[in-house]
């Protein structure tokens, strides 16, 4: 089976210093990627000034609205919670999503973090694919303490023979995180065959860090790409990363 996937950090929908609002340009080039699984992160589930602010706000939390009527199911892991809103990671997806559980993997009371884990069941012979949505803390420190976490959850929850994705931003560009998870658990990150290491995708105007990531265990990964350019960067300051990938 074959399966296009993609992770996008989209911060919030909206500009730096909040000016202006994407979310309807965001749905678009989502939909233009054409993902069967998309892991995104800083997804609004409910915000009151921004939907008091932009007159044409989603009425719907944001992974409902760019879900639409395009990809069927969805996941949302509430993570930072202020008193105007709050925000996280989601997973929308073609494939039925069985199970979804959220981890809290916060490091410190100002930086809000979580795991959102899935369970999605592939339609051809129902095996289960475990997707992990992941977005990681600026301070080392934290990413440690979170990188331990996953490993822990994943040994402890997923089938080593199991199909596995983990996506996200990793805030990683040290490539800390990569060579544990290729140790620990086997895992391959999509860029590595094609350019020997993680790709550029931030920030998304000129790419020049290597942040954001799409693991995989089960798959062959048959291409990969980062969406980045003006275009990409009008709606935020990281590039979105798709793979194309075929179950073993």
């Amino acid at each position: 089976m074959d399966l296009q996937v993609a992770t996008y950090n989209i911060r919030k929908g909206v500009s730096q210093f909040n000016r202006r609002m994407f979310v309807h340009e965001l749905r678009d080039r989502l939909r233009a990627v054409d993902a069967d699984i998309v892991f995104l992160q800083e997804v609004v589930g409910h915000h009151e000034r921004h939907a008091s602010r932009f007159h044409n706000w989603p009425e719907r939390p944001q992974y409902e609205f760019l879900a639409d009527d395009v990809w069927g199911e969805f996941a949302y892991g509430r993570n930072a919670i202020y008193d105007h809103g709050h925000h996280g990671n989601a997973i929308i997806s073609r494939l039925p999503i069985v199970a979804a559980e959220n981890q809290d993997v916060s490091s410190h009371p100002f930086e809000s973090r979580g795991l959102l884990h899935c369970e999605v069941r592939m339609p051809e012979n129902g095996t289960t694919l475990h997707c992990l949505c992941v977005h990681f803390a600026l301070v080392e420190q934290g990413r440690r303490q979170q990188l331990h976490a996953l490993i822990d959850r994943i040994i402890e929850l997923v089938p080593e023979d199991a199909p596995l994705i983990v996506a996200g931003d990793f805030n990683d560009w040290r490539n800390r995180a990569g060579h544990r998870l290729a140790a620990e658990l086997g895992l391959v990150e999509v860029f590595r065959d094609h350019r020997g290491r993680p790709a550029r995708s931030f920030p998304s105007r000129l790419p020049l860090f290597r942040l954001d990531r799409i693991y995989v265990r089960g798959f062959s990964v048959y291409h990969a790409q980062v969406h980045h350019g003006h275009a990409w960067s009008r709606i935020s300051d990281h590039a979105m990363l798709t793979a194309r990938l075929s179950l073993y």
